[in-house]
């Protein structure tokens, strides 16, 4: 099933459906041609449904493919939402940078001098921690602390208050360190200084002046729509239902839960593109700010887990051979979210899942659709190359850890080097240790097999680094561990 959406007098997105603009598909983008692709290579990857919209020429073009749900045999559309995952950290820093533009929020403050309750073990450390930090994952705080603080309005003020006991996985400003804790923290700031739970503030302030119809954060809303549900399983075998819908906490929602169409994505987007304007010319963004967000931050030490060469505030930031581009990954229990913007070529494309090998999905589809759409050479799949470099694993050897994780490098009775990660804490019964060997790819960086395809293609980036400070860490799935031991 296919859709194209422009803008039409009054501001407003029209739909028309395929079979009638099927000869006027904008910078030659057949829709019957890509249909058939994005179908032939769902099937392939074992995907139970997807959806795909595609920004081109000022217009939204909508695909979707498959089923919604294995079990009732629900076909997915285009009007489908899906759980984004982490995509929702974008919005929630497009929410802060609307505030900074307003004047209420200077991005380079302390966070305590706008929510004085916030806390770590470390006051010194605590006090460092600037709002700029948090949304460029400089901040040091972690990405695995699972507090369920119930379902009121008051959900991301309970979260904050038991987050003040949760160790930093590093010192401020010393790396970059993919932290789900820290969106959380910034969409209680937004609830503080507007008055309104950060649900409420993203409605009144992107969704509605957007248009976005199909764009919510609570399970309840979706009730309303076609719902994808989550699907797990190995790889080379079709994936079955999930036992549950969505297992994240209400508190989630500024890091991990925003339930969208691909087409709302795609709108989303558009807005970045266009400087920060809405469809009737409503100013959402200052473009100031749209360029700010886009501006790197910092650098990434792992390229590889999602694809970025460094992070803006809020965006990841991606390098194609001199072609720059943003986005963002997501991903929430089986379904699995890819955003890709090239602001050169106009261009954006946005992909939800539910299940299956997503990323290989992704990979394939997203490297012909960037090629053709916007003269973007992707990179290669991650994996260690057909002769591995001789790399001594002695100085890696020992354990790393950080809130809920503990990483375990060694060698087995062969000499082979080996990576244990393990969930501990309060996340521990979150899924069975992974264990997997190490095969060198360079000096620091290793392809540990084993990691399942959605997680990153067919290999994981395990890579070794050193913080500012001079401490050793460990990056999995763009986390830095430091060592302990």
């Amino acid at each position: 099933m296919a859709e194209k959406q422009r803008w039409n007098a009054g501001g407003a997105w029209k739909t028309e459906g395929a079979r009638r603009i099927a000869d006027s598909a904008g910078r030659g983008f057949p829709l019957a041609r890509w249909q058939a692709r994005l179908d032939e290579l769902r099937v392939a990857h074992r995907v139970p449904g997807a959806s795909l919209a595609v920004l081109v020429d000022g217009e939204v073009h909508e695909l979707a493919s498959g089923v919604l749900h294995r079990g009732t045999g629900v076909e997915a559309t285009t009007d489908s939402v899906f759980l984004s995952g982490s995509v929702a950290k974008v919005y929630t820093a497009t929410l802060i940078m609307q505030l900074a533009d307003s004047g209420a929020l200077d991005l380079d403050a302390p966070v305590v001098s706008v929510l004085p309750e916030f806390a770590t073990p470390d006051p010194e450390a605590t006090k460092a921690i600037t709002i700029r930090r948090l949304l460029s994952h400089t901040g040091g705080v972690t990405n695995d602390f699972n507090h369920d603080s119930g379902r009121g309005d008051d959900c991301l003020a309970g979260y904050v208050e038991a987050a003040g006991d949760v160790a930093l996985d590093c010192p401020p400003g010393t790396a970059l360190s993919y932290g789900s804790l820290g969106y959380v923290v910034l969409g209680r700031v937004v609830e503080v200084l507007t008055g309104k739970t950060w649900d409420r503030a993203l409605k009144d302030m992107i969704f509605t002046p957007l248009g976005l119809e199909h764009s919510m954060t609570l399970p309840e809303e979706a009730l309303r729509f076609r719902v994808a549900m989550s699907h797990l399983g190995g790889p080379g075998a079709d994936p079955d239902p999930a036992p549950a819908w969505d297992l994240m906490p209400r508190s989630a929602g500024p890091a991990g839960r925003v339930i969208v169409s691909a087409g709302d994505l795609a709108r989303f987007a558009h807005m970045h593109l266009a400087g920060g304007a809405a469809p009737d010319g409503t100013r959402v963004l200052s473009e100031e700010a749209v360029a700010a967000m886009q501006r790197r931050e910092a650098d990434s030490p792992d390229k590889w887990t999602v694809s970025a060469d460094g992070w803006g505030l809020g965006w990841t930031l991606y390098d194609w051979n001199g072609v720059a581009g943003f986005g963002h990954d997501g991903a929430a229990i089986g379904q699995y979210a890819y955003l890709r913007v090239v602001p050169g070529a106009g261009v954006a494309v946005a992909l939800l899942t539910n299940g299956g090998s997503a990323r290989l999905l992704y990979a394939d589809l997203f490297r012909e659709l960037l090629a053709e759409l916007a003269g973007v050479t992707m990179p290669a799949p991650f994996g260690p190359p057909a002769q591995p470099p001789t790399v001594d694993i002695a100085p890696f050897l020992g354990t790393y850890r950080r809130e809920g994780v503990v990483i375990t490098v060694g060698r087995k009775d062969d000499g082979t080097p080996y990576l244990r990660y393990e969930f501990v804490d309060g996340m521990k019964d979150l899924s069975p240790p992974l264990e997997a060997d190490l095969i060198p790819v360079s000096e620091t960086v290793f392809a540990a097999s084993g990691a399942g395809p959605s997680f990153s293609e067919d290999h994981m980036p395990v890579v070794f680094s050193t913080l500012a400070d001079g401490t050793a860490c460990c990056y999995v799935g763009m986390r830095a561990t430091p060592k302990v031991a």
